[in-house]
C-alpha cells in the first residue's frame, strides 16, 4: 500500500536556493579539507617513521582490515580539534574509530595512531575510546582494537587517570562488554604498556606481532623499581607471551598477517540475534540529497520547509505524519530509512498561523519554537514510537521554547516537562542529527547528548548552546556593564560595542559544532546530502541490539 508522497514545491532556480547552496558547499568543502589534514596524524615524518619499524599506519591497518570496497564510517574525527596545542597537539585525539565491515558484519573498530605522540592517551583519548565503547555497548557491536600505544600521556596524567570516564573506564567496558557476550578482539601491533596492557588481556581474542611489546613496566621502569636487567623482547615480546607466559592466542610476523587472522576469526562469529524493529527492501527518496544544500537555511532569521528536508532522506519520499494540524512547529511522523521503520520528530521553520489555545483568536506561531501544543504532539509520539518499537530520529532546528505570560498560561514548563521525560524514558534506539540552531531546553527536549542518543551527528551549520549568540553577547556585556557601573566605572558607546564584539566572538566560537566534535559532544560533522546514509548505518549499528526493556514513564505532567 502506497504511503504519504511528500510533494515538493522547491525552486531549485532562485535566488535563495543558490545562495544557500553556495554557503553550504563552501562549509562541506571546509569540513572535508580539514578532516584531510586530520588524516595525517602526527603528519609525513611520523608516519616515516612508522614504515621504518616495520609497522604500518593505523589508517593503513584499517583500510587493510574491512571489506574491499566498503567504507570506513569513521566517528570522532574532530576530536580533541584545536586543543593541547601547548603539547602540538593531538589530531583525532591519537586514535581512530568507526564502523565498518568485516566479512559482511557491522564492527566498531578501535585504533591507536602511533604517529600521534606514540599514541598515548591524552584526556580527549580515553573518553573517545570510552564513547566508541559506549555506543557498541548500547549497540552490542562487536569490536576490534588495534594496539600501538605507549601509554598514558604523562604531563597531563591527573586528566586521565582516576575519573569515572578516564583510562581505567576503558578496561572496566571490557569487562562489561565481554559479560555482556559482546565479542572483542584485540591485536597488540607495537608498544602495549604499563595499565593499557590490560585492554587486549580483557578481551576475547588476543593477537600479537613480532616487534611488539606488552608489559606493565617496560625495561627501565622495572630495573628502576627492583634493580633487574633484562630486555623488552625477554620482557614483553611477542614469542614470551605465545610460548612462555601463554598471554596472547596467536602470534603472527607482520601487520598483514596479524590483519588477515583477525578477518579469519571474524569469518567464524556467530550471526547476531535478529532485530525487533520493521525492516523491509529500502527504497530511494524521489528527490536529489544534494537539493537539502539549497533548502536548508543557516541564517535563524530565515524561514524553510523542514518536510522538504525530509522527502530527501526517507525511503520513497513517503512521510505519514501524525496530528498534521496540531502543533505544527514540531513536526512528527512515521517513515522508512533505508528499509527501517523509524519514528521522525523535527522542528518546523515555517511560521504558523493558528488558533491560540481555548480561543478563536489567531496567532503567529514562530519556526523553530517549541509552543505547548507541539511538546505534547511530540511526548505522545514518541510514546507511541516506544510502544510500537519503533526508532526515533531526531531533526534538530530549535530555538527553545516559548516564553511570556501566554506560554506559561498554557502550561509550557509542564508539557516541556512531558516531553524530556518521553525523550529520557524512552527504550527504542533514538538517533539525533543537529541540522541548524539547537539551543537551550530545545537541546534537551530533542534528545541532546544527555538524553542518551545512540548517535548524534551535526552539519556544518549546527549551532549549540544555551541561547544563540547574539541573546547570550546581549546578556553578558549587560552583566559586565553593570558591573562596570557598581564599581563607579563609565564605559562609552565605543567601549560597548568592542566589548560586545569580543563576548560574541567568543560565545559563536563556542557554538560552532568543530567546538562540540572536539569534545565529543557529536560523534561526527556529516555532509547534509550524506544525512540519510549515515542514518542507515546507525539504524544498522542500531539492530544488532535486540534487547528493549520495559517502557516506563514514572510521573508524567499532565
Amino acid at each position: 500500500m502506497a504511503g504519504s508522497v511528500l510533494k515538493t514545491n522547491v525552486n531549485t532556480k532562485s535566488p535563495e536556493f543558490e545562495k544557500n547552496t553556495r554557503r553550504m558547499i563552501d562549509l562541506v568543502t571546509q569540513i572535508k579539507n580539514e578532516e584531510e589534514e586530520i588524516h595525517q596524524g602526527g603528519g609525513a615524518k611520523a608516519i616515516e617513521a612508522q614504515h621504518k619499524k616495520g609497522r604500518l599506519t593505523a589508517r593503513e591497518r584499517i583500510a587493510k582490515l574491512i571489506d574491499p570496497g566498503s567504507q570506513f564510517f569513521e566517528l570522532g574525527v574532530y576530536a580533541a580539534y584545536e586543543m593541547y596545542e601547548e603539547w602540538g597537539g593531538a589530531p583525532s585525539a591519537g586514535t581512530i574509530t568507526g564502523l565498518a565491515r568485516v566479512f559482511g558484519r557491522t564492527f566498531m573498530i578501535i585504533a591507536n595512531d602511533a604517529t600521534v605522540k606514540a599514541g598515548a592517551f591524552f584526556p580527549m583519548t580515553a573518553k573517545k575510546v570510552i564513547r566508541a565503547q559506549n555506543i557498541a555497548i548500547d549497540n552490542h557491536i562487536p569490536t576490534i582494537y588495534l594496539v600501538d600505544s605507549a601509554g598514558i600521556f604523562l604531563p597531563l596524567q591527573e586528566d586521565v587517570f582516576p575519573d569515572t570516564d578516564d583510562f581505567g573506564r576503558v578496561f572496566r567496558n571490557n569487562a562489561v562488554m565481554s559479560a555482556m557476550g559482546i565479542p572483542q578482539l584485540a591485536a597488540i601491533m607495537g608498544m602495549c604498556v604499563a595499565g593499557g596492557a590490560y585492554l587486549p588481556v580483557m578481551c576475547d581474542h588476543i593477537l600479537m606481532t613480532e616487534g611488539s611489546g606488552l608489559f606493565l613496566a617496560g625495561p627501565a621502569l622495572v630495573q628502576a623499581a627492583i634493580g633487574q636487567k633484562t630486555s623488552a623482547e625477554d620482557l614483553g615480546g611477542a614469542k614470551m607471551h605465545a610460548q612462555i607466559s601463554g598471554t596472547v592466542d596467536f602470534r603472527e610476523p607482520d601487520d598483514d598477517a596479524c590483519i588477515a587472522r583477525i578477518r579469519a576469526l571474524a569469518d567464524k562469529m556467530g550471526a547476531a540475534n535478529p532485530a525487533p524493529f520493521s525492516h523491509v527492501a529500502s527504497r530511494q527518496p524521489l528527490y536529489s540529497a544534494d537539493e537539502i544544500y539549497g533548502i536548508f537555511s543557516g541564517d535563524p532569521a530565515k524561514q524553510y520547509e523542514m518536510r522538504e528536508i525530509i522527502a530527501r532522506i526517507v525511503d520513497a519520499s513517503e512521510f505519514e505524519e501524525y496530528r498534521t494540524e496540531h502543533g505544527e512547529t514540531v513536526l512528527c511522523g512515521y517513515a522508512r530509512i533505508g528499509g527501517w521503520a523509524v519514528g521522525i520528530v523535527a522542528n518546523q521553520k515555517k511560521h504558523v498561523q493558528t488558533l491560540a489555545r481555548g480561543s478563536d483568536q489567531k496567532r503567529m506561531e514562530f519556526g523553530g519554537v517549541i509552543y505547548t501544543e507541539s511538546a505534547e504532539k511530540a511526548a505522545r509520539f514518541i510514546l507511541d514510537c516506544n510502544q510500537n518499537r519503533v526508532p526515533l530520529i531526531f531533526l534538530h532546528d530549535v530555538n527553545g521554547f516559548m516564553v511570556g505570560k501566554d506560554a506559561e498560561w498554557s502550561g509550557i514548563i509542564r508539557a516541556g516537562a512531558k516531553m524530556v521525560n518521553a525523550v529520557a524514558n524512552s527504550v527504542v534506539p533514538k538517533i539525533a542529527v543537529i541540522c541548524g540552531g539547537s539551543f537551550g531546553a530545545g537541546h534537551y527536549a530533542m534528545c541532546g547528548k544527555a538524553y542518551d542518543p545512540r548517535f548524534i551527528f551535526a552539519w556544518p551549520t549546527a549551532r549549540y548552546a544555551v541561547m544563540s549568540g547574539d541573546a547570550a553577547a546581549g546578556t553578558l556585556v549587560e552583566i559586565k556593564l553593570k558591573q562596570l557601573e557598581r564599581e563607579g566605572k563609565k564605559v562609552d558607546e565605543k567601549a560597548k560595542k568592542e566589548l560586545y564584539e569580543s563576548v560574541r566572538t567568543t560565545y559563536e566560537h563556542q557554538t560552532n559544532p568543530r567546538y562540540a566534535a572536539a569534545r565529543l559532544w557529536v560523534d561526527a560533522i556529516i555532509d547534509p546530502a550524506h544525512t540519510r546514509d549515515a542514518l542507515i548505518q546507525a539504524l544498522e549499528a542500531a539492530a544488532l541490539n535486540p534487547e528493549i526493556r520495559e517502557f516506563k514513564t514514572g510521573v508524567l505532567q499532565t
